[in-house]
This record gives structure tokens, sequence and C-alpha cells, in this order.
């Protein structure tokens, strides 16, 4: 199975996947014990919630599952939160602290996994931004996620519904944080922060250049906001995803919008 797969649009708007893959190659499940077969911190059913929301919109999406290795964490694996419970670039643990490893991945197999998945997705993605950029002179890349909405291990209380990460405002031009958070804020019976818990992983820091013409923004949705129930099998509730796609694609949509200006 190619590590990524990649639907071309002629939009201004890339849509990352990083996390809603899930396949796992035989020698690596082999590897996992019992929980982490389980494959609980899937980004369940993302990439069905934003399908087909904007005509024209690039996808750029991993195949392959986090734990084999997460394609939003730096390659030299630093923290992104210094100071608070998270997991690495090969995750040790899942996000409820708990082991997934009968048999723990060392470096040369670290390595092997950034060359097979890793390095794949990222050559994709920055092929897909730099083609875009040359079409529209800009790129705006938004980058897909969900998680569920109570991980002590993770983050105290419950999660806001939509969580927008631009670190701390630094991947983006203020515009286009603003035009989330205000679809945001007007979507009845939904919470939202900014830079909250979530900031933005490695792919919205590494990639968001607003000088450049790149500019780059997380959305992390909690996962009550269209699952049926934060727990296996994490089926997806067609209610909640009916009455939540429209917010999702007024936000590409004003997003997209401003793509001309950005331009100029």
């Amino acid at each position: 199975m190619s590590p990524v797969e990649i639907t071309r649009g002629d939009s201004a708007v890339i849509l990352g996947l990083p996390h809603t893959g899930t396949h796992v190659p035989e020698d690596i499940l082999a590897r996992l014990n019992a929980r982490g077969r389980e494959l609980t911190d899937t980004d369940w059913h993302v990439h069905e919630l934003y399908d087909g929301l904007l005509p024209g919109a690039t996808t750029v999406r991993a195949t392959f599952h986090r734990y084999v290795i997460d394609a939003n964490r730096p390659p030299e694996d630093e923290s992104l939160y210094p100071g608070q419970n998270t997991t690495g670039l090969v995750p040790l643990t899942d996000f409820d602290g708990e082991p997934i490893w009968d048999t723990t991945p060392d470096a040369a197999e670290t390595a092997r996994r950034l060359a097979e998945f890793h390095a794949p997705y990222h050559a994709a993605l920055a092929a897909e931004i730099a083609r875009v950029r040359a079409r529209h002179g800009v790129a705006i890349l938004y980058d897909c996620h969900s998680i569920r909405s109570v991980i002590p291990y993770l983050f105290e209380g419950i999660l806001p519904d939509f969580n927008i990460g631009t670190a701390n405002g630094t991947t983006c031009a203020p515009a286009i944080a603003e035009a989330a958070a205000s679809v945001c804020a007007g979507a009845e019976g939904y919470s939202h922060v900014q830079n909250g818990r979530f900031k933005g992983g490695w792919t919205t820091r590494h990639y968001g250049r607003p000088e450049t013409g790149v500019h780059a923004i997380q959305m992390e949705l909690a996962q009550s906001t269209h699952l049926t129930a934060e727990a296996a099998p994490f089926a997806l509730d067609p209610d909640k995803a009916a009455r939540l796609r429209p917010h999702l694609a007024a936000i590409l949509a004003r997003i997209e919008a401003l793509a001309p200006e950005l331009s100029s």
C-alpha cells in the first residue's frame, strides 16, 4: 500500500490528513500488544467529514496509522509541548499513557519507518504546497485532526469542540485564523478555542511561513462532535456529522475566499 494518497485540485486550499490512516504492516502489527492493535488514537472518520466540502481542494492523506510513525511529529522527535504529556514520533504509549508495544521499536526501526512512511508523506505534501503556490501565488494548508474530548493524561477537563491551532498566530495570516474563529463562534451549540491545548503540530509549524506565501492552520475536532461514542467501534454518527459538516464547509469557503488578497 502506498503511504500517501493524493487528490489534486485547483483550489488554493490543501487539506492535510496525517492521522486518518489505519494501515499497519504485518511486521509492525506483530510488535504491537493487544491494546496497541485497537488503534484507539486514530482520527476516526475525519476524511469522511471533509469529503466534498470544498470542491477543488487538494487532499494529502497518510494511509498508515500513527502508531507506525506519527506524520505530525518532527523527524528529530523533539517535543512539541515541552513539560506536558504527549506522544512521540513513534508513540510508545497511547493517549492514556498505556504501553502499546510488546517489542519496543529501536533507533534503527524508527529510522526505517521515517524513510518508508514519514518522508514520503511529507515529500508529497511539500510538492503539493509548491504546486498550489505556483498556481495561486499562495497556498493555504488546513490540517485536519480529531481527538477524544476527555483524555486526562493529555489535558484537564473537556476539550472544546473546535480547536484552532496557529502556533500562537505565527503560521498563517491573522485573517485566516479570524475567519475560522468567526465561523466557529457562530456555530450554535459548539464551543471553540484558539491556540489552547493544541496549537498546531509539526505540520502546521513546519510549513506555515506566511512571509513566503504558505499559510497553515490546524483544526482539532473533539470526537464528540461526530462519533456515536468516543469508544470502540468509534462509529460515525450520521446526524452529528450532518450538523457539523456545514460549519466545516463554511470555514473552508471563508479561508479559500481570502486567497486572492493574500497573494497580492
